[in-house]
C-alpha cells in the first residue's frame, strides 16, 4: 500500500519571522489599559495646628464610620465599575501626603476593607499652618497622576480654618475647575462661625459644587455620611451633561513635591 505522500514544508520566510517577532514585543511593551470608574474621589483632610488629636481623629472616625454604613454601601454599588478613593491628610505648604493610596471600591466588601485601613492610618501630618491653596495643588496632582479613568473627579476639603499660610486658595481651585475637576468642602465651625461663606467664596466649584457644615468635630461623622452620599450617588442623569460655570485658571503653583 502506498502511503499518501505530506505536502513539503518550507521554513517560514524572514519577513514572517520579523512580522511575529515584532507582535510579541508590542505585546509585552503595551501598557495594561487604565482602570475606568464612575468617580475619582480625594478625601482632603485637615491635620493643621488647630485640629487637636481628639479633633482628628474624630474626623477619621467619621469616614471609617461612613464606609461601613449600609447606605454609603448601596450608593457605592449603584456604579458598575465602582469609585477609586484616595486619603489625604494635609496643613502648611509642602506639608501633605497622601495616607490611603488609590483604592478601587465596588461592593460590601471592599467599602468595608477602605475602612478598615482608615482606622489603621496613623497621623502622618503632626500641626502645621493651613494651606487650603497647597491641598488643592496637591490633590490635583493626585488626581492626574493616578493611572485611573474616570468620568467625574472629585476633591472633597474638610477643615476648620480659612488659608493663613500660602494665599488664598481660589487660584488653584480654578486650575481644578479648568482641569473639569469639582471641589466640595466640610466646614467646621468651632473656631470660624463664617468659614461656610468663605469655603463658598474661595474653596469650591465645578458642576454641582456644595458646601455641608457643622459647628464641631463632634457632628463630623454624620455630616461627612451625607456629603460622601451625595458626592458618589452624583447629580441627576437629566443634569449630568450641564456645563460647569466658566472660569479663568490661574497659573499653578509652584511644583508639588
Amino acid at each position: 500500500m502506498t502511503m499518501p505522500m505530506r505536502p513539503p514544508r518550507f521554513p517560514p520566510s524572514p519577513w514572517r519571522l520579523a512580522a511575529a517577532a515584532f507582535a510579541l514585543a508590542f505585546a509585552a511593551a503595551a501598557p495594561a489599559p487604565a482602570p475606568a470608574v464612575e468617580l475619582e474621589l480625594v478625601l482632603a483632610i485637615d491635620a493643621s495646628t488647630s485640629v487637636d488629636f481628639r479633633e482628628f481623629n474624630l474626623q477619621m472616625q467619621g469616614y471609617a464610620k461612613a464606609f461601613r454604613d449600609p447606605r454609603l454601601i448601596d450608593v457605592i454599588g449603584a456604579h458598575a465599575d465602582g469609585v477609586a478613593l484616595a486619603l489625604v491628610l494635609w496643613s502648611g505648604p509642602r506639608q501633605a501626603t497622601t495616607a490611603i493610596k488609590w483604592t478601587i471600591v465596588t461592593d460590601e466588601a471592599s467599602s468595608l476593607a477602605f475602612a478598615d485601613q482608615i482606622d489603621a492610618t496613623p497621623r502622618l501630618v503632626w500641626g502645621g499652618s493651613t494651606a487650603l491653596a497647597y491641598a488643592i495643588e496637591y490633590s490635583i496632582r493626585e488626581l492626574e497622576t493616578n493611572g485611573i479613568e474616570a468620568r467625574r473627579q472629585v476633591i472633597d476639603v474638610s477643615g476648620d480654618g480659612k488659608a493663613n499660610d500660602g494665599g488664598l486658595p481660589m487660584y488653584q481651585r480654578d486650575r481644578a475647575l479648568a482641569l473639569g475637576i469639582t471641589i466640595n468642602g466640610l466646614a467646621i465651625l468651632n473656631e470660624e462661625p463664617d468659614l461656610k461663606e468663605y469655603y463658598e467664596k474661595y474653596l469650591i466649584g465645578g458642576a454641582n459644587a456644595f458646601v455641608d457644615s457643622v459647628w464641631n468635630f463632634d457632628d463630623f461623622a454624620d455630616a461627612i455620611l451625607r456629603k460622601l452620599i451625595r458626592e458618589i450617588q452624583g447629580s441627576p442623569v437629566a443634569e449630568r451633561d450641564r456645563p460647569a460655570d466658566v472660569v479663568v485658571a490661574a497659573p499653578a503653583m509652584e511644583a508639588v513635591p
